[in-house]
């Protein structure tokens, strides 16, 4: 049977098994019960849907919640990539108290902190709660431990469908086979379809969604929304972006190799991949719309609290970089909305971060007390008061001694050599001038190291198990000159 009409029997399977609970009319939930979740992540999404600082992208789904939610502008993730920021907000442990700082197999047991935590599913189930889950969870297998999280079957599938099956960077197509080839709307579906269900205890609901991560394959009809589109540079492009960058700094730049294909210039092949982008996004929207729609038409609205976030940021050409895995805004900075049940909005400088979803959910929920004590802070005062003063600024690592601090106005990079970055905000949101150098802004520097990690522990992967280990074997002045003969294309 092709994989096709299995994604399709399978969501047509998840959606019968609701039809004994939507028989008949639904009761009203108990407004006495404990209040329900719904935590959407999405995958490698960057902030221009709520920066609005990309005009072509149409994203109607995120402009809607973002008018009846709390956005928190200046939120980080824990480590900007997959494994090790899922890590982070599941188990509510920074990756330097962890070791999991990059992507990698068989973390949860490898790293012996994770193996004893209480994971968030775990502990609403020992709360009380029904809990769903489905698409992209952990970004790795935890076989029993994670069956026993959830009460339905998870679902995670996977990123195709592929168009080429040379790889991620090469699937870059409008597809035109039914919906149902991407597992983002077989959950979809399932989860209205539990929407659609009478609960008799409070529910915790994880959606993970793995667009708008590559390969760049959506329904041909999102890639129509912006067929004639002349695509601008991306926010915050600058030429010679990295000059002023310490050499441990430009190792995390590809060079935007990953999207210097079939020997196109850069213009051409920025255009093909801005699109690509852009239709992945719309269609992610497609997909947190339709949940968002269910919820929003069942009893269920007026007692959910939604928490829409993506794990990670992404750089569209910034930095001669696309994709994440650096320590700079596009990759740390990330979409975090937060909508109480009433919809009012706000948009919050608060730093607040992935880490931090945890304890708030344990605050604002009256969950148990996890086993282990979490790194992060609940930020339900923020929600009571969006002027509520946040003194701890968004901490990223991506591996030993690789730190970058944020607070409401500057971010400070430091790496394993000592070198730094700081760049001012207020005047330079795009981080185009490093001040790290200016004897003026020592004072700010120390005031961010008091929130560097005095310990490190160490990585829980071998060397050659990381997938992204920075590029220490290609030397800076290599990169300068690939960069300069990019950039005259």
């Amino acid at each position: 049977m092709k994989r096709t009409s299995i994604l399709y029997l399978f969501s047509m399977l998840m959606a019968s098994l609701v039809l004994p609970g939507v028989v008949g009319k639904l009761q009203a939930q108990p407004q006495s019960q404990k209040p329900n979740v719904l935590l959407i992540v999405v995958d490698d999404m960057n902030c221009w849907s709520l920066l609005e600082d990309y005009p072509v992208l149409k994203v109607p789904a995120f402009r809607k919640l973002k008018s009846e939610a709390y956005y928190f502008r200046n939120a980080s993730c824990a480590a900007p990539v997959c494994v090790p920021s899922r890590a982070a907000f599941f188990s509510g442990k920074y990756p330097h108290h962890s070791g999991v700082y990059r992507n990698g197999p068989d973390v949860w047991t490898r790293s012996t902190l994770l193996a004893g935590v209480e994971a968030l599913p775990e502990l609403f189930k020992r709360s009380g709660y029904t809990t769903w889950g489905g698409g992209k969870t952990f970004h790795v297998p935890l076989g029993e431990r994670e069956k026993q999280m959830f009460d339905n079957k998870v679902f995670h599938g996977g990123y195709g469908p592929f168009a080429t099956g040379k790889g991620h960077w090469y699937d870059v197509k409008p597809w035109e086979g039914p919906d149902t080839d991407f597992t983002d709307v077989v959950n979809a579906d399932a989860a209205t379809a539990f929407l659609a269900q009478q609960h008799d205890k409070p529910f915790f609901m994880y959606y993970g969604l793995y667009r708008p991560h590559s390969p760049y394959t959506a329904p041909k009809r999102f890639y129509d929304l912006y067929e004639g589109v002349n695509f601008p540079e991306p926010p915050g492009y600058l030429k010679n972006d990295l000059d002023d960058v310490p050499e441990m700094g430009q190792e995390l730049s590809d060079g935007l190799n990953r999207v210097m294909k079939n020997g196109l210039s850069r213009a051409d092949n920025m255009q093909t991949y801005l699109k690509a982008y852009c239709a992945n996004t719309s269609f992610a929207d497609w997909n947190v719309g339709r949940v968002l729609e269910a919820l929003d038409k069942s009893v269920y609205a007026k007692n959910t609290l939604v928490i829409l976030v993506s794990d990670n940021g992404f750089h569209n050409g910034t930095k001669d970089h696309w994709t994440k895995q650096t320590l700079w805004e596009q990759a740390d900075n990330i979409p975090f909305l937060v909508r109480m049940p009433g919809g009012k909005a706000s948009i919050c400088p608060q730093t607040v971060g992935l880490i931090d979803i945890y304890p708030t959910l344990v605050d604002y929920c009256g969950l148990n007390r996890p086993r282990q004590t979490l790194d992060g802070k609940s930020f339900v005062p923020v929600l009571k008061d969006p002027a509520f003063t946040w003194e701890r600024p968004g901490l990223t690592t991506f591996g030993e001694n690789y730190t970058s601090l944020r607070n409401e106005r500057y971010r400070y990079i430091i790496y394993p050599d000592g070198s730094k970055e700081l760049y001012d905000h207020t005047n330079d949101p795009y981080e185009h001038t490093n001040l790290a150098g200016r004897a003026a802004m020592k004072p700010v520097m120390e005031e961010l190291s008091r929130s560097i990690p005095t310990r490190f522990e160490k990585s829980v992967l071998a060397e050659n198990e990381d997938l992204v280990t920075p590029r220490k074997t290609v030397p800076a002045t290599s990169k300068k000159k690939k960069r300069k003969q990019m950039q005259s294309n």
